[in-house]
C-alpha cells in the first residue's frame, strides 16, 4: 500500500500562521476588516490546502485570539495577538551572550 506524503497545510498551526501571512498582506478597510475571500482564495488556490486544512487554520488561529471573526462570516479582524506574531524578533547573539 503506498502512503501519501505529510501535506504541507496538514497541522493547524502551520496552516494558522499561513493564513495569518495572507491576512497581513490585505490592507484592511473600513475597522480593519479583511474580507474572508482575501485569505481563503491564496490558501486554498494559490498554497493548495484542502478547504478542511483552511478551515482547522482558521480555527486555530480564532482560538490562539490571531482572528477574530464576524459572525457573518464575511469578514476577520487582526487582533493584537495576531499581530505579535509579525513583531517579535529572535534575540540576537550578542543579548543571549549577556544572558549567560
Amino acid at each position: 500500500m503506498n502512503m501519501k506524503e505529510g501535506r504541507l497545510w496538514a497541522d493547524p498551526e502551520t496552516a494558522a500562521r499561513r493564513i495569518m501571512e495572507h491576512a497581513r498582506a490585505f490592507e484592511p478597510i473600513q475597522d480593519g476588516r479583511i474580507y474572508i475571500e482575501r485569505i481563503n482564495y491564496p490558501f486554498i488556490d494559490k498554497d493548495g490546502a484542502s478547504p478542511a486544512e483552511y478551515t482547522a487554520g482558521l480555527n486555530y488561529a480564532i482560538e490562539h485570539d490571531w482572528l477574530e471573526k464576524h459572525e457573518s462570516g464575511t469578514y476577520v479582524k487582526m487582533l493584537q495577538a495576531g499581530n505579535d506574531l509579525f513583531t517579535r524578533e529572535p534575540p540576537s547573539e550578542a543579548a543571549s551572550m549577556r544572558l549567560t
